[in-house]
């Protein structure tokens, strides 16, 4: 799967088959259901998850919690637009 069909997947009830869960987690931020998607990156301790859990920390504006993960995830602290990084990590894992 691309990106752009992973974009296109967003109205649909549920993420596609398939998925691994740092992914299933961005879907589930994109579709405002932080919690959820919190749940799923703390399922996968790996850099992965963590990369998608630096993001959601701060999506939340946790940004020192959001540091935490970055390093974990061997990711340099993100600057860019919100919508940019989660474009930057979906198109890396997918």
């Amino acid at each position: 799967m691309d990106l752009k069909a992973f974009k296109s997947s967003l109205s649909k009830d549920a993420p596609p088959a398939g998925l691994g869960t740092a992914v299933q987690a961005l879907w589930r931020v994109a579709n405002d259901e932080w919690d959820e998607a919190h749940k799923l990156a703390q399922e996968q301790a790996d850099a992965e998850g963590a990369w998608v859990h630096a993001h959601l920390h701060r999506v939340e504006g946790d940004l020192r919690n959001a540091g935490h993960w970055y390093g974990r995830a061997g990711k340099p602290e993100a600057t860019t637009a919100l919508d940019a990084e989660w474009d930057e990590i979906a198109t890396a894992l997918l």
